[in-house]
């Protein structure tokens, strides 16, 4: 059985097995950097003689004081002022540097979320139907949105931050143990205390990021789905209700942002006094020197600085502790994504179809979307070639999942799927779906003009073709009148033209495609009794020579039909034409009879 964890095969229990490794996060962060390994370099450069000109000052700083403080009322101004000169020319050639390096790193940082983007957009592509099913659009969206952002905004920034403060502390280290190796000691209390308590709390507050992103997804999710279906809360007045939930939901990512800010910016201030602590302890201790005379003031000035230069940097780290968490939780949800187990690949010896008869057969087929609840029972059917194979029953009954088997988009859990007597597990999944043409009953258009629209499924159209099938589809007066007629552009999966008008436009790309085999799912249920009975023709002219899926709700539809099956509870109850199965005078005839009486009263 395909294993349909909503997390793929890295899930067990709810627990991911790789996602929570921060070396694992990393080393995937550096697949990706490594391919401008060159540029990085570049940017250490950068920082590290940027640094080192900045960590210089100090030292300068310290000869000029010590002029000052041993001159004895004579200074030598013009020393001072070289060595002032010294450092203004320093710090601006560091400034220059650390400009450059920043400039460097957007553009890098670009370059790899640009690739992340791609990677995870193509991982889209070829995951399996399933995946959609298990997850909010929105809760997708604010994978490749949000969390990308996130870890671009610590690649261009953080990154090289945690670079630029490693060389500054070994730079003021290896001065301090130049000036006085002793001094250096109290830093053997306050670093270690630092230390112990960042990874304290790292292992606190990983977890709370990781809520945070979830949070966020799940309202993120909750909005799409509702704005989406604006149209139907405003008719059932339920502004209030969903207001509600999402105030519910907001609250929840509200929460979860602050505790994860709270206890994520803990780390900041106590690093900072622990640092603190460490320039008290060192001034104390240096001004004890000073006045037994074992530290010149010259030589204190530059320790104290360097102490400060030391400290700096930990702080730094500290503070943007809460974003390089936040950017961990976000690569990890990223490459959860990135690393989805696409749809299975085709086997080896898999074979391309090639002159499609469209003979398709199922055989005592068994499937369920979840382990021990089953759809299909020991389902079995036979359509000959050319014929037209409806499926009617109540809602529920397995309709669409059949479609759903005979497309691949999931494997049957026991059973056989065959056409022209090929088991399908060994025909090439781009050719099975190429072999059908679909018209669904949730129409999808893009954002694009009426003609690539109908041209979608048939590259290299003519506009002559797409104007044929358009008028066999009976829209071709309705897009004449459009003031750009074929060249309209529909936005927003074609909100400027009905629902009728969408299905039509599908019916019409569908009749562009020479195909052997059609799924019609409930294809003129967006339309009229009278648009349907004027597009009935053309209907039959596209179904014409084809072996026909035909599901329909409204089974008048379907009353030509050379063989009904009458699905129940996962099982064929009930099979043949609609004559027959009217005179067995069972199940379908008591749901022909009662949809008829239905359609007389409207009336």
């Amino acid at each position: 059985m395909a294993d349909r964890s909503p997390f793929g095969s890295r899930m067990t229990n709810g627990t991911s097995l790789k996602g929570h490794d921060v070396k694992y996060i990393l080393k995937r962060l550096w697949d990706y950097v490594c391919v401008y390994k060159y540029l990085f370099l570049l940017a250490f450069l950068l920082a590290i003689f940027g640094n080192l000109l900045a960590l210089y000052g100090p030292t300068l700083t310290g000869k000029a004081l010590g002029l000052i403080g041993d001159s004895g009322g004579d200074v030598d101004f013009d020393l001072v002022f070289y060595y002032v000169a010294l450092m203004v020319v320093f710090y601006v050639i560091s400034a220059a540097f650390s400009y450059l390096q920043a400039v460097l790193m957007i553009h890098i940082s670009q370059r790899i979320v640009e690739r992340m983007r791609n990677d995870a957009f193509r991982r889209l592509a070829d995951l399996p139907v399933g995946y959609y099913d298990t997850r909010q659009t929105g809760e997708i969206l604010s994978v490749i949105s949000y969390d990308i952002n996130t870890v671009n905004a610590s690649l261009s920034h953080d990154f090289i931050q945690i670079f630029s403060s490693a060389v500054t502390i070994i730079g003021s280290l290896v001065m301090m143990l130049r000036i006085r190796a002793d001094l250096v000691l109290v830093f053997g209390l306050t670093i270690p205390l630092s230390l112990l308590f960042t990874r304290y709390v790292t292992k606190f507050v990983r977890p709370l990021f990781r809520r945070r992103s979830a949070a966020l997804g799940a309202m993120n999710g909750y909005a799409e789905e509702m704005i989406a279906g604006q149209k139907t809360i405003k008719a059932y007045r339920r502004e209030g209700e969903i207001c509600a939930r999402f105030n519910e939901k907001n609250e929840a990512a509200t929460t979860a942002y602050k505790r994860a800010g709270y206890f994520g910016t803990v780390t900041g201030p106590t690093v900072n006094f622990i640092n603190n602590l460490a320039l008290a302890l060192v001034s104390f201790f240096g001004s004890v020197l000073f006045l037994l005379g074992k530290i010149r003031f010259e030589h204190l000035s530059s320790f104290v600085l360097y102490s400060r230069k030391f400290s700096g940097p930990i702080n730094e780290i500290a503070n943007i502790y809460a974003d390089l968490q936040s950017a961990l939780t976000a690569a990890e949800r990223v490459f959860h994504l990135i690393d989805e187990e696409p749809e299975r690949a085709d086997d080896v010896d898999a074979v391309s179809l090639s002159d499609v008869k469209g003979h398709v057969e199922m055989r005592n087929v068994c499937f369920g979307y979840t382990p021990g609840v089953p759809v299909l029972k020991d389902l079995s059917f036979s359509a000959p070639p050319g014929s037209v194979i409806a499926i009617v029953g109540p809602t529920g009954a397995g309709k669409t999942t059949i479609i759903n088997l005979l497309m691949r988009f999931y494997d049957a859990d026991s059973g056989s799927i065959t056409i022209d007597g090929i088991p399908i597990e060994k025909i090439k999944r781009s050719s099975l779906r190429r072999a059908y043409t679909m018209v669904l009953q949730d129409t999808w258009l893009f954002g694009g003009t009426i003609y690539e629209n109908i041209a979608y499924g048939f590259e290299g159209a003519t506009r002559e073709q797409v104007i044929e099938a358009a008028k066999a589809a009976r829209i071709h007066g309705f897009i004449r009148r459009l003031p750009d007629g074929y060249d309209t552009l529909l936005t927003d999966d074609g909100v400027n033209v009905s629902k009728g008008q969408k299905q039509l436009l599908t019916i019409a790309r569908a009749m562009l495609i020479d195909s052997n085999m059609l799924i019609l799912d409930e294809a003129t249920s967006n339309v009229d009794s009278r648009t349907e009975e004027s597009i009935r023709d053309a209907m039959q002219s596209l179904m014409k020579g084809r072996t026909c899926f035909v599901i329909a709700h409204r089974l008048s539809t379907v009353r030509h039909a050379d063989c009904i099956l009458v699905i129940r509870d996962g099982n064929v109850v009930e099979k043949g034409t609609h004559d027959a199965l009217m005179e067995q005078n069972c199940f379908y005839a008591e749901l022909y009879r009662s949809q008829f009486d239905r359609e007389q009263q409207s009336e």
